[in-house]
């Protein structure tokens, strides 16, 4: 059968047993984001054109091929949400059989909410507490519709991981403990810090920051 959904799909992972905690999964890395974090270990997914493009019909096809051997499909990013057929695209999937999990920032709440019904597990990255996401995503207003994204995530019956990653150069200890009393405030549970990768950032000075930094671990 020929899929009628077009989403941009700037790589698939065939197999990850990492990308949702304890599941066998495809992950689908959707191409486009609206933020740019200085410390994205994936940049070439940030514009909403990449140099390639894997075609919907063949993730169908892929897909379709391993059901039975898999548990479900990520949609990871870039950012899924900015993706106006997702919600078809995850429907498709979820008909094939396989469980969601969905990463993502929360830059649309209103593309969230849609979501949420059909989601099985959200990995949810909250990149500073609200006065500080500006500064971190490049972005106006950010912490307001990530802020949004988060109370719709925690108001729902949805499993989900909270996770930051964290920069030395980036975040303060007292933007962290900041951040901690944010996500408690709203009723979030095991909000986890994650350190920078370095692998495949594009901003050198970050890179070559971290290098220098000794006994680096994820706080300052």
């Amino acid at each position: 059968m020929r899929s009628l959904t077009e989403i941009r799909i700037g790589g698939l992972a065939r197999l990850s047993s990492c990308d949702w905690p304890g599941q066998l999964v495809a992950t689908l890395f959707c191409q486009g984001c609206p933020w740019a974090c200085r410390y994205c270990h994936n940049p070439h997914l940030i514009p909403a054109k990449g140099e390639t493009q894997i075609a919907w019909q063949m993730v169908v096809d892929f897909l379709g091929a391993r059901r039975g051997l898999l548990d479900g499909v990520v949609f990871s990013g870039g950012e899924p949400t900015l993706q106006p057929n997702l919600e078809s695209g995850i429907k498709q999937v979820k008909a094939m059989g396989f469980g969601i999990g969905l990463h993502t920032g929360g830059p649309y709440p209103g593309r969230l909410a849609q979501v949420l019904p059909l989601v099985d597990w959200v990995g949810f990255d909250i990149k500073a507490p609200r006065k500080a996401y500006d500064r971190i995503t490049g972005a106006r207003r950010s912490g307001d519709k990530a802020m949004r994204s988060l109370r719709l995530l925690l108001d729902s019956a949805v499993a989900y991981d909270l996770r930051t990653t964290v920069h030395p150069d980036l975040l303060s200890r007292e933007e962290l403990l900041e951040l901690a009393a944010e996500v408690s405030e709203a009723g979030g549970k095991d909000h986890r810090i994650q350190k920078f990768r370095p692998d495949g950032c594009a901003d050198i000075d970050l890179v070559n920051s971290l290098n220098l930094t000794s006994g680096y671990s994820g706080q300052r």
